[in-house]
């Protein structure tokens, strides 16, 4: 994380200087941060946030910073404050049926990980924040296309695995009686 990084992420804080010294003490020590001030986070279960994050990335969509918490098994997506009814109403447009997600903005708080956590660490940075993020109307839609989409490819992929769980299973017979490869 850089410099402006730091200081962007800080300005959440009720004390950013505080902030900014504690993680010049320790930048491994998560802090809890004011949501809706700087930002809103957009979490989700972290089989679902992961396959988004890869999906965004390797699309090259415009997405923010991206946090793992691994205790709790969320993945927290980074929006600029106000985003809500953007980011809900292009869900919405996507299916009727959203994926679970939270939306933390306004009385909420987040827990992040400091500028620098290590592999082991409860709290991690997917893409840490490396400046203030600009705002960008594309940021909420790629993230709700993207949810939308991983969600629906884990679900398939889901339900291959319980169609086919035997390799067997995984050979049809065609209508001329001709074993075929079903995948």
């Amino acid at each position: 994380m850089t410099r402006r990084g730091i200081e962007w992420l800080s300005a959440a804080a009720d004390d950013p200087a505080k902030c900014r010294e504690v993680w010049a003490d320790d930048p491994r020590t998560p802090c809890m941060l004011a949501t809706g001030r700087v930002f809103d986070v957009v979490t989700v279960d972290q089989r679902l946030g992961l396959e988004t994050f890869d999906q965004l990335t390797r699309r090259g969509l415009p997405f923010g910073p991206t946090m793992v918490d691994h205790q709790s098994r969320r993945v927290g997506f980074f929006l600029v404050s106000g985003s809500r009814e953007s980011f809900e109403r292009h869900l919405c447009r996507e299916t009727k049926t959203p994926p679970q997600h939270r939306y933390l903005s306004g009385d909420s708080v987040v827990v992040v990980p400091g500028p620098m956590p290590l592999s082991g660490d409860r709290y991690q940075w997917l893409r840490a924040p490396s400046r203030r993020p600009q705002s960008n109307p594309l940021r909420p839609v790629a993230l709700a296309t993207m949810l939308v989409a991983s969600a629906e490819l884990l679900e398939r992929a889901d339900r291959y695995g319980r169609e086919h769980s035997a390799p067997h299973m995984a050979v049809a017979v065609d209508s001329r009686g001709a074993a075929t490869d079903a995948g």
